[in-house]
C-alpha cells in the first residue's frame, strides 16, 4: 500500500539557530527541540535532564484538599476503604499503586476491578452493592467515575462515600462525590492536563504525603507502575507525564516491583534496557490479559504481591492468558482477513463491518485494529454478548469515527469513545442496515488524503549527518512517545551498497548496506520489515528515497547505530 511522507514544516528559523548557538548542536537537532516547543536554552535544560522537582503543586488540582481530607479521617478512624480501577492496564496499575501505599496504613484495605463482560465499563451496580454488604464507607475510584453521576448518587444514599480519580472528559453535570480529581474538569486549572488516570492516582498521594511528612522516597517507589500506566494508555509523552515516564523507566530498570518483575522476566526484558515501547508491546499486553481472558482483578494480585513463589504462579497464569490472547488474535484477525478476500464487495468499500457471533469480545478491538492497519479504512468488528452485538471500531487518521457512529445512533444500543476509537452494541439484526449507513456516512465525510496512510517525517537529512554524537542526542530525546515520537527522517537517493538481501523465514523483509553517491565511503545498516517487494529493484543500482528511524542493533557483543526503514520511496520502479 503507497504511504503519503508529510516532512514537518521547520521551526521558528530564530529559535532553532539561537538553540543550535547556546546548546552547541547542529542545527537538526535544534530543530528537533523547536518542533516539542522548547525555545531556550532553560526549557532545553529540562527537556533533556528532567527532574522530580519539576512536578507541579498537586493541591493546584480541584478538589484535592477535600480528597486528602477524607483520606485521613478513613485513615484516622479505621474504615473499611475499597479501591476501585477499570480493567485495563492503566486501571489495574493505578489500583496496585494505591493498595501498595495504603495497606501499610488502612487495615480494612481491598480492591475491585469490574469483570469486562458482566460488569462492563465504570462503577457498576454489582460493585456499589459489594461495597454496601462488605460495609465500606469510602471508595477511591480510579482511571473511571467521572460520569457515573447517578450512580455516585445511589452509593451515597447508601452510606458510601467516594473519592474519583480520572482523566476522562467529563459531562455537563460532575458527579456528586466527596471529591473529583479530573485536570479536564472545566472548572480545574491544574496546569497540565494530560495525566493517565494512574497520574492522578499518583497527585493524590503525593499531595497526601506532602500533607502528612511520609518519605518521599516512598512515593517514587510507586513510579515503576505510572509509567506502564503512561505507556499503555498512549497519552502524550510531554510535560509532567514526561518526568514520570523518566523516572519511572529508572525504577523499572533498577529495581521493579516483584510482580513487574516477575512480568519483565516472562516478557524476556530481564537485562535489557526497557523502553515506553517495550511497555506498549510486551509488558503491557501481558497485564491487559487477564481483563481480556479471565478478570483484570489478577493483573492487580501480581502487582502487590510480596512472595516469589506467588508472584512466578501469578506469572505463569498470566502468561497463559497472554497467549490464549495471541491465538485468540491471530485465528480471528485472519478469519476477518478472509472474509474480506472473498467478498468482491469488500474490496469497493471505504468501511470494514464484520461480524461474527463466535468471536471473543476480549479481543474485538485488537482485531479492528489489526484490519485497520492492514487496509487503512474505518473498521467495525463485532460479536455476540447477551443477546446483542456488541464489539469496537477503530479510525484512520483524522477521520472523526465517533462522528460517524453518532450518525447512526438510531440503530444503537448504546456507543462510546473519541475520534479514532469507539465501542457499540446494537440488535443483531440492525447489523445490516448499521452496515449500509456507516459505508454511506464515511464515503461521504472521507478524503482521498485520509484513505492513504500518512508517515509524519522530522526533517530531511544526509546520512553522512548520522554520527555517534548526532544519535546520543537523538537517544536523549527519550522517553518517547505520542506527541515525543521517535524522530522520523527522510533521506534521498541513497543507493545499494551491492550486500543488499532479503531474510527472515519467508525472505519478507530486506537487511539493507546503503551508501550515499556523493563518495562518502560509509556504508549504513539499516533493516526494512516486510518490504521485500523493494528489493529488485534496489539491486539493479538505481537510486531511492527512504523514510526512517534510527536505533541501535546488538549483534555478537558489538552495538552498532542501524536505520529502521518505515518505508520505501515507489519511484526506485
Amino acid at each position: 500500500m503507497d504511504k503519503i511522507w508529510n516532512i514537518k514544516e521547520p521551526g521558528d528559523i530564530n529559535v532553532i539557530k539561537h538553540l543550535s548557538a547556546a546548546l552547541n548542536v547542529n542545527m537538526v537537532i535544534a530543530n528537533l527541540l523547536a518542533q516539542r516547543g522548547v525555545t531556550n536554552y532553560n526549557e532545553a535544560k529540562a527537556f533533556f535532564r528532567p527532574r522530580l522537582s519539576d512536578l507541579h503543586d498537586p493541591f493546584l488540582m480541584k478538589d484535592m484538599d477535600k480528597a486528602v481530607a477524607r483520606l485521613e479521617q478513613a485513615i484516622e478512624n479505621s474504615e473499611k476503604v475499597l479501591i476501585y480501577g477499570d480493567y485495563d492496564v492503566d486501571g489495574t496499575t493505578s489500583v496496585a499503586m494505591m493498595y501498595q501505599f495504603l495497606r501499610k496504613r488502612i487495615k480494612n484495605l481491598d480492591y475491585y476491578i469490574p469483570d469486562r463482560y458482566s460488569e462492563g465499563y465504570g462503577i457498576s451496580p454489582r460493585s456499589i452493592d459489594f461495597a454496601a454488604e462488605q460495609q465500606i464507607t469510602l471508595v477511591i475510584v480510579l482511571d473511571c467515575g467521572i460520569k457515573a453521576v447517578e450512580k455516585i448518587k445511589q452509593a451515597k444514599d447508601r452510606g458510601i462515600d467516594f473519592i474519583i480519580c480520572d482523566h476522562h472528559n467529563p459531562d455537563e453535570i460532575i458527579p456528586d462525590a466527596v471529591a473529583v480529581l479530573d485536570p479536564k474538569r472545566p472548572d480545574c486549572k491544574y496546569p497540565y492536563k494530560e495525566l493517565a488516570g494512574c497520574g492522578v492516582g499518583f497527585k493524590f498521594l503525593q499531595a497526601y504525603t506532602q500533607k502528612n511528612d511520609v518519605p518521599v522516597v516512598e512515593l517514587y517507589d510507586l513510579l515503576d507502575m505510572v509509567v506502564v500506566s503512561i505507556a499503555s494508555d498512549i497519552v502524550p509523552v510531554t510535560g509532567e507525564n514526561r518526568v514520570l515516564a523518566y523516572f519511572g523507566l529508572k525504577k523499572l530498570n533498577s529495581n521493579p516491583s516483584l510482580g513487574l518483575k516477575t512480568i519483565i522476566q516472562i516478557s524476556g526484558l530481564l537485562g535489557t534496557e526497557m523502553t515506553i515501547s517495550d511497555i506498549v508491546f510486551k509488558i503491557g499486553p501481558r497485564i491487559n490479559a487477564s481483563g481480556r481472558i479471565e478478570h483484570g482483578k489478577k493483573s492487580v494480585e501480581i502487582m502487590v504481591v510480596n512472595d516469589e513463589e506467588e508472584a512466578d504462579r501469578l506469572g505463569d497464569e498470566i502468561n497463559s492468558y497472554n497467549e490464549i490472547r495471541k491465538t485468540l488474535d491471530r485465528d480471528i484477525t485472519q478469519e476477518a482477513l478472509d472474509m474480506i478476500a472473498h467478498d468482491p464487495i469488500q474490496s469497493e468499500r471505504n468501511t470494514t463491518v464484520l461480524y461474527n457471533r463466535d468471536w471473543h469480545k476480549g479481543v474485538v478491538g485488537i482485531v479492528a485494529s489489526r484490519l485497520t492497519e492492514h487496509y487503512y479504512r474505518p473498521t467495525v468488528i463485532l460479536t455476540e454478548s447477551n443477546g446483542l452485538a456488541t464489539g469496537s471500531a477503530r479510525s484512520v487518521k483524522d477521520f472523526d469515527l465517533y462522528e460517524a457512529i453518532g450518525s447512526c445512533s438510531d440503530l444503537l444500543e448504546s456507543y462510546g469513545g473519541h475520534m479514532y476509537a469507539a465501542g457499540l452494541t446494537m440488535r443483531i439484526e440492525n447489523i445490516p442496515a448499521f452496515n449500509r449507513r456507516f459505508e454511506e456516512i464515511v464515503t461521504k465525510l472521507i478524503t482521498d488524503q485520509q484513505q492513504i496512510e500518512m508517515i509524519e517525517a522530522d526533517a530531511k537529512i544526509q546520512l553522512s549527518e548520522i554520527t555517534p554524537k548526532f544519535y546520543r542526542l537523538l537517544k536523549q530525546f527519550a522517553p518517547f512517545g505520542p506527541h515525543n515520537m521517535t524522530p522520523v527522517f527522510v533521506t534521498e537517493n541513497v543507493l545499494d551498497a551491492g550486500t543488499s538481501r532479503t531474510v527472515g523465514r519467508n525472505l519478507e523483509h530486506l537487511k539493507l548496506d546503503l551508501v550515499e553517491p556523493t563518495g562518502n565511503s560509509s556504508i549504513f545498516s539499516a533493516i526494512a520489515f516486510n518490504q521485500a517487494s523493494h528489493y529488485e529493484a534496489i539491486s539493479q543500482g538505481l537510486p531511492f528515497d527512504i523514510c526512517y528511524s534510527i536505533a541501535e542493533n546488538q549483534f555478537r557483543g558489538k552495538t552498532n547505530i542501524q536505520l529502521y526503514i518505515r518505508d520505501i520511496s515507489a519511484k526506485v520502479y
